[in-house]
Order: structure tokens, then sequence, then C-alpha cells
């Protein structure tokens, strides 16, 4: 508990990602205070800091919990246990489309595992990987804006899609088999948030072309909203082949030219891969496979 403190600078999140109260931690830090013989934390402001022992203590405490995780890996790795938490984060529309299938399956054959997901963005996710706060990030990387992976992050590619230019079936552009990205001036776009890989790629797509008055106007992180709204004649949207329903009355789906293409994969890191997280992979790949 003193390490996850130490490394996450807050009783709360430390709390939060080893799924105790914060009472239970304070409690923890003051009885290891009572043992050590010295204030390990002290207030600063709202929050807490290490003293110079506390921070003394913490070099010890990241080496402990790094060789403890190490044994741990390691017996799971002779054994091949899959059980235990495996937390996942994952963007939206992976999610929405693979996760569900794969969490089914690997539940079934290993009961002891414990699934645990949150979605978010790639940029803000890796960087836990590091951390230990989760053990793989399901995420996509558009070919022409890559995703910037952390130095030692594993990256297990499950497949590569186009994306589609979603109109309305009365749009200028609806009777064409595909349209140059060149030609997208004055369009009217939906697209996830602000910040956002999937509204980063689409305006960095468009710029790359000559495109520099997209307007942005509906920002939805679910595919499905997006097309609702490019059926009611409101907007245009880049969508995924894999968001893209059965149905999709009112809406015509145009490949763009050149293509546009974005890789999915799950990405972990050494300190994370064990034989959960191995399984994990496996059978993301075959729900892609069988998707896609």
């Amino acid at each position: 508990m003193f390490e996850a403190v130490a490394r996450l600078g807050s009783v709360r999140a430390a709390a939060e990602e080893l799924y105790v109260t914060g009472s239970a931690v304070s409690q923890h830090l003051r009885r290891l205070e009572r043992e050590a013989g010295c204030r390990l934390v002290e207030a600063d402001g709202r929050g807490i800091r290490l003293t110079h022992e506390g921070r003394v203590l913490s070099v010890s405490a990241h080496e402990m919990v790094a060789t403890a995780t190490r044994a741990r890996q390691d017996l799971a790795a002779i054994s091949g246990l899959v059980a235990g938490p495996l937390r996942v984060g994952a963007v939206a529309s992976v999610l929405r489309g693979l996760l569900p299938q794969t969490l089914v399956a690997l539940t079934r054959r290993f009961p002891r595992l414990e699934p645990r997901v949150r979605d978010g963005e790639a940029a803000d996710m890796l960087p836990e990987l590091r951390t230990r706060q989760l053990d793989a990030v399901v995420m996509e990387s558009w070919a022409h804006a890559p995703t910037t992976m952390p130095p030692g992050t594993h990256t297990h590619t499950l497949a590569r899609e186009q994306a589609l230019l979603a109109v309305h079936e009365t749009h200028p552009f609806a009777g064409l088999e595909e349209v140059p990205v060149s030609t997208l001036h004055e369009q009217i776009w939906t697209s996830c948030a602000a910040g956002s890989d999937a509204h980063h790629s689409l305006l960095q797509l468009l710029r790359q072309h000559g495109v520099t008055d997209a307007q942005v106007r509906f920002c939805v992180a679910d595919y499905a909203t997006q097309l609702q709204l490019v059926a009611a004649g409101l907007t245009a949207a880049l969508i995924p082949q894999m968001a893209v329903p059965a149905t999709h009355e009112g809406v015509r789906l145009i490949p763009c030219r050149p293509a546009v293409t974005r890789t999915l994969a799950v990405a972990t890191a050494p300190a994370t891969e064990t034989p959960a997280v191995h399984a994990f992979v496996a059978e993301m790949s075959r729900a892609a496979h069988d998707l896609l």
C-alpha cells in the first residue's frame, strides 16, 4: 500500500488501484510509520506528500513490489494459471465491437478470471501499463496519424481496417464509388470528442490533403449515434468498418481515396504480461479475425 501511495501520490488513487477503502490505506500507513519509527507522509494542502524518510523508503518499496510481481509472474507462467484480475483499458469503438464476446469466451474458459474494463483514449491509458494500473490497452492507430507508443511497450496487432466516408443518401457525393479526400471542403462533420484519437486523426487527414475548413460541430463518442446524425442529413462522418451496423438506412458509405485505414492492437508491458494477458490477447485476435 505504501508503494502505491508513493507511486501515485495519493491515498485515494492508491485505494482505487488496490480496490480497498481510503481509510484502509491510511490505517496501513499509520501502522507502517509506527513500525518504521518515523513519519513517511505529511499533509500537503488537501493531499499528502512523502517526507524525506518516505522518499528513502519508497525506493525499497518499489523494488519489493517489482520483485513480488516478478515472482507471481514466474509462478503463473510455470503453471499457466489464468485467474485473478485482468484490468483492460479500451477505446470506445473497440470496446463495443470486440470486447464483449472476448470476455464472455474468456470467462467461460477461465471461471477464476476477473476482467475489469474502462474506456478512454490510448494516450491517457498507455502510461498506465508502466505503472501497472492496467494490464492491457486495446487501442487504435491511424495510418496517417500513428499513435506514439511509450518505450518498452509491446504491441500485438489484431487487425487493419478501412474507414469509410458516411454521408446522407442525398449528399452530392452519395453517387460516387470513392471520394478523393482533397475534395472534402466545406463539410460539416461529426466525430469523437476533441482531443480523442479519432478527432485528431480526422483533422490530420483533412489537413494533409489541403482541407483546412473542416467544421466539427457534433462531438459524439459513439459511432452509432454519429451515423444517426448523418442519416438525419446534419453532417458527414468517418466511420471504421467495424463500427458499421448491418442496416444503416439513409446513409451512404463510400471509400476514400487514398484509403483511410486504422490498426487495432492490444498494447502490453513486460511487467504485466501474465498468462491471463496472453489468453486475452489470443482471444481478442480470434474475435477480430471473425469480425473483420
